[in-house]
Formats: structure tokens, C-alpha cells, sequence
């Protein structure tokens, strides 16, 4: 599996999603006026994607994030895993895959990310969770707006029991979601703008852990025309008032840094650096 180059990856999801254009599209369609979303199953060759587990790091390799926020494994950090993996991160990235999926959002102007700010491989165990939040609106130089996140689920046999699936909120955090299964083989696309809340609900697996390889895609002009700047804001899921206020609080804070500080008072350690050339 790792003989793949990145172009046979990037002819395979792109032929993929081309086979299903018209109903993603559709999709995508009916669901902006909230927040915009497709999923498509069966992206990639099955041994391909069953490879993709097979070398996905342990928790142990990967940065623990644990606050009331949000409790997950991350790592940006490509080449100390196995190839293949990076491989797949920047096939989601070609060029023609780029210009497909923006096609398909009716985005303009659409540019993927080589430093995988906030993106690359995310593990989520027992007990992992992420709160409803908003996507930082920006790349790490407040240059472009961060519009799309593209996320890839590799576990076999993931299924609803499990938890760890991908919730969005179209009508705001206070009201019901709606739920896409982290499905192994999975895509699932979605809008991020000033109102798409989304989150992941708690992982109560005890023998699985729910991996996934993530992209960011982002442009020049933000999804709509209310988008301002802002700092990733977490809330409290509908039941949890106190955590909400706290959440509330914490965002403030933040926010009122970056008035402060335009670029934050530490670089954001969520990015590949030193990426060699594939």
C-alpha cells in the first residue's frame, strides 16, 4: 500500500466523488441554508483504507488535548508516521480535487492548506468528546477564511453504538443536531462559517478508537456576508448550562487577546513544519 503515490490516491477520491457529483451537490444544496454538508462512503479502494488504520498512530504517539472544551488525540506533525498516511492528507489537496469540491459548494477561490493548521490525523477513544464549536474563522496569518473541513474516517466497523460521530447544529447549539456517522471509508464535508456549530459526541467504545485525516480548505472571501473575524468558540452541549457559561466566558477571553494581539501571544503548535516535498 505505501508503493501509492499521491496522484493514484487523489485519481481515486476524485473519481469518487465525480461518480456521485450531481447527488452531493444536491446535498450540499439543500442543507447551506443551515450549514452546507455532503458525505459520500466507499472513497477510497477497501484495502487502501483498511491500510490507513493499520498504520494509524496510537494515542501514545499523538498530542492529548483534555479541557472542558474538548478531550481528543491530534498530531500535524506527517512524516513522524507512516507515509502513507501523509500521502492521503495531500491527495485531499490536488489540485483538480480542490476545484471538484469547490465546483460542487459553488466556492470560488478555493486554496488548500500545506501547513495543516488545525488539520492532519485527530484519534478519538473512550471518552474522548468535542463540544459544539465554531471553526476559527481564519488561516494562522488571518489571510484567508477557513470555509471547508473535509474529514476522512478509517475505522472498520464503526457504527452508531459506538458514538465519536460528527454532530451539526443548523438551527444553533441549543437545539437538536443533526448526526453523521463516522462510517469507515467515510467523507463528510462541511461549511464552517459564522454559524456552523458542530461537534463530536462522546466516544463510549472501550475497543476501538474513532481515527480520522482531516483537511481545511479555505479562500479569499468568507461563505457570508455576516462572517467576521473570530477565535474557535466552544458552548456547552443543550444540557450543560454551567459549562456553557464558562464556555462563553473562555471565548470572550480569547477573543479579547486576539483584538490585542492580531496573530495570538504563541503560535498555534497545530502545524506541520519542515514538510518535505512528496
Amino acid at each position: 500500500m505505501e508503493n501509492y503515490s499521491i496522484q493514484d490516491i487523489a485519481n481515486h477520491i476524485y473519481s469518487r466523488i465525480n461518480a456521485q457529483k450531481a447527488e452531493i451537490k444536491l446535498a450540499y444544496e439543500s442543507s447551506k441554508d443551515g450549514i452546507g454538508f455532503f458525505y459520500i462512503d466507499d472513497l477510497l479502494p477497501l484495502e487502501l483504507a483498511y491500510r490507513c488504520y493499520e498504520v494509524f498512530p496510537k494515542k501514545e504517539e499523538m498530542r492529548c488535548l483534555n479541557s472542558i472544551r474538548e478531550y481528543k488525540y491530534v498530531s500535524a506533525q506527517m512524516d513522524k508516521h507512516n507515509p502513507l498516511l501523509e500521502k492521503v492528507i495531500y491527495a485531499f489537496q490536488s489540485d483538480k480535487i480542490v476545484s471538484l469540491i469547490g465546483e460542487i459548494c459553488g466556492i470560488k477561490k478555493l486554496f488548500a492548506d500545506k501547513s495543516l493548521y488545525a488539520g492532519g490525523l485527530s484519534l478519538m477513544a473512550n471518552n474522548n468528546f468535542l463540544n459544539p464549536h465554531l471553526d476559527n474563522s481564519h488561516d494562522a496569518d488571518r489571510e484567508r477564511w477557513r470555509v471547508l473541513n473535509l474529514l476522512y474516517y478509517v475505522t472498520p466497523n464503526w457504527n452508531l453504538e459506538n458514538g465519536g460521530h460528527l454532530e451539526v447544529w443548523p438551527n444553533g447549539p441549543k437545539n437538536d443536531p443533526v448526526l453523521i456517522e463516522s462510517k469507515f471509508n467515510r467523507l463528510a464535508v462541511m461549511a464552517t462559517h459564522d454559524t456552523s456549530w458542530h461537534s463530536v459526541n462522546k466516544v463510549v467504545s472501550e475497543e476501538a478508537a474513532r481515527c480520522c485525516i482531516s483537511n481545511y480548505y479555505f479562500s479569499s472571501d468568507p461563505l457570508k456576508k455576516t462572517d467576521k473575524f473570530h477565535v474557535t468558540k466552544f458552548r456547552g452541549r443543550p444540557e450543560e448550562t454551567l459549562k456553557n457559561i464558562l464556555l462563553d466566558a473562555d471565548a470572550q477571553v480569547r477573543m479579547l487577546i486576539r483584538k490585542i494581539f492580531k496573530k495570538g501571544i504563541r503560535k498555534n503548535p497545530h502545524v506541520y513544519n519542515d514538510r518535505k516535498d512528496n
